[in-house]
């Protein structure tokens, strides 16, 4: 009976597990489509590829190296394990050990989990950077931080290894549920770095420092974009509970959803809010961004706020969300879809809440994890991305950007009828 109970739970935790990596896959087109609906249309083809690209070169890098670097393992050098191999493990090791109801899934099913996560990493990136870069330097970073910079970063804080054997973060109390610092701080911090390289596009900031507004193609596009994310961030934070099989796993996954939803509504509202009081008028794109903000706030501990005290963390990161993009925009970073913002900054405040609920972390922990994750990942980009700008550049011509990269990086416009000079 024991034995059943257990490949139940097995299956059960498994199937949980996949069909969670699949709800997080789906945030590659929620992601696609928001940065396709924020960018111009002379650009949209250009950035629709990118983001097909970048999650299929995440796939490769990291079933290459990238999940042996993070997790001392790998699928492409030994093979995946079979399913009654797998099975038959687990069931000798609760013979011996005694089956108390931990986690229990397939390796394969764990790396399906971990993958689509670093696919979302470099896909911040892709919105900051859009509109001036080469597709293929782009590309080109996409390999080192998928099968990298992403996955070491990966093993000091998830696998628990210790920073170049000076200092371990889980001894410091620091904690990161499902990646606010370890996915979008660190996203944002390799957009960041190729951003400073790259510069403004041209006509966004004036001589005499006036900031003109570069408004997007497709507003509905953006907003779709955004519900895809909102409904797949169910399965990013959900999925980080790592199990569903039992009472108290379950009541877990469930205040994880409903503490998910409740932060992006507070974090749409109050950015609306803001930005009425701000602008005078009900700007649409800070919603939307406050919306994910608030996801990304919560994203760091969802299991253990209150529903109001998720909602108030993600009313505060769609506040912060809307200063900081008037401030990155003051200092001339050019962010067009605001993702250094939403993911970068907010991601920090999400892990510096973490303490405030969860007795298990501490500020000093947060703190030092935040910094640990930000230097190694932006100096290593910034490294990156200054070779690959020395060796095939990174911005296309003025005359390109001018036209349109979708017709110098790809051949072929989104929306020819309209944008078309035949």
């Amino acid at each position: 009976m024991e034995n059943q109970i257990f490949q139940l739970q097995y299956a059960i935790d498994t199937f949980y597990f996949l069909v969670c990596g699949a709800l997080v896959m789906w945030m590659a087109a929620g992601f696609s489509m928001l940065e396709a609906g924020l960018v111009r249309a002379k650009n949209t083809t250009e950035i629709l590829t990118k983001n097909v690209a970048l999650f299929s070169i995440s796939c490769i890098m990291y079933l290459v190296c990238g999940y042996a670097i993070m997790y001392d393992g790998s699928f492409f050098l030994s093979g995946i394990q079979g399913g009654e191999t797998l099975v038959a493990d687990a069931l000798a090791a609760s013979a011996e050990e005694g089956f108390e109801g931990g986690s229990v899934y397939s390796d394969a099913s764990d790396f399906f989990f971990q993958v689509v996560f670093v696919a979302t990493a470099m896909s911040i990136v892709s919105g900051a950077v859009a509109e001036r870069m080469k597709l293929w330097a782009f590309l080109a970073f996409a390999v080192v931080m998928t099968g990298f910079i992403y996955p070491m970063e990966g093993s000091w804080t998830w696998n628990g290894a210790d920073v170049f054997g000076m200092y371990n973060l889980g001894d410091l109390g620091f904690s990161d549920f499902a990646g606010s610092g370890i996915v979008h701080m660190a996203g944002a911090a390799a957009a960041l770095a190729g951003v400073i390289l790259l510069g403004a596009r041209k006509g966004k900031y004036g001589k005499n420092g006036e900031i003109h507004a570069i408004t997007g193609a497709n507003l509905p596009l953006a907003t779709l974009g955004t519900f895809i994310l909102w409904m797949g961030w169910f399965g990013f934070n959900g999925g980080s509970v790592l199990k569903l099989g039992d009472i108290a796993n379950a009541n877990s996954v469930a205040m994880v959803f409903l503490n998910t939803n409740a932060a992006a509504a507070g974090g749409l509202v109050a950015a609306l809010i803001v930005a009425r009081i701000l602008f005078g008028k009900a700007d649409l794109t800070m919603a939307l961004n406050g919306a994910l903000a608030g996801l990304v706030a919560i994203t760091a501990e969802p299991s253990t706020p209150s529903a109001l005290g998720a909602t108030i963390i993600g009313a505060v990161g769609g506040i912060i969300v809307v200063f900081s993009i008037i401030t990155l925009d003051k200092i001339k970073i050019d962010d067009p879809v605001g993702a250094i913002s939403v993911h970068g900054v907010v991601g920090l405040f999400g892990l510096l809440v973490v303490p405030l609920t969860n007795d298990g972390s501490t500020f000093v922990g947060q703190i030092v994890g935040a910094l640990t994750i930000f230097i190694w990942v932006f100096v290593c980009s910034l490294i990156v991305w200054s070779i690959i700008k020395v060796i095939i550049g990174l911005r296309v011509s003025e005359e390109e950007e001018y036209e349109g990269v979708d017709l110098a990086e790809c051949g072929m416009e989104a929306y020819p009828e309209f944008t078309s000079s035949k």
